[in-house]
């Protein structure tokens, strides 16, 4: 076993969930998730993700629509562990998009709020998990530092 597994064979990062919707692969044509699939698609498929990983949580992570600086990412549903902090969430998907050090990186819940980053995802997801059961977050970058012109 390594040192980021669990006895049960699941691994202490974030897992990338199969997209399942038939929609184009192409990430920048891409619709929101929810556009993708009906309410009842994805209240069923979170409630199998419940049964099968009840340590986990379902997590759709999608870029801000006016974000220009940032790739879309090509997945977008994460099975995330319950202990996991934002913190580390946050580092996870910026490392996955390679996010230059220079720009700040953020996740907006529900396009409503900012998390605490020393939250857990357990506690975010009880505060905003969405009506289907995904906790949905939208990514955004600002330049923290001047730039040389």
């Amino acid at each position: 076993m390594g040192p980021n597994a669990y006895p049960n064979g699941s691994s202490s990062q974030a897992q990338l969930l199969p997209n399942n919707d038939n929609s184009s692969n192409d990430p920048a044509t891409m619709k929101p998730f929810k556009q993708r699939r009906s309410f009842e698609a994805r209240k069923m498929e979170v409630e199998n993700i419940r049964k099968k990983f009840p340590n986990k949580i379902p997590v759709v992570v999608e870029r801000y629509q006016r974000e220009v600086n940032l790739p879309i990412m090509d997945k977008t549903k994460f099975l995330v562990p319950k202990e996991l902090t934002m913190l580390n969430f946050a580092i996870i998907i910026k490392n996955r998009l390679r996010v230059p050090t220079s720009r700040a990186f953020y996740f907006v819940i529900n396009n409503q709020s900012i998390a605490s980053t020393s939250k857990t995802i357990a506690e975010v997801y009880k505060e905003h998990k969405d009506e289907d059961g995904f906790l949905y977050m939208t990514y955004a970058s600002q330049e923290m530092f001047g730039r040389n012109n």
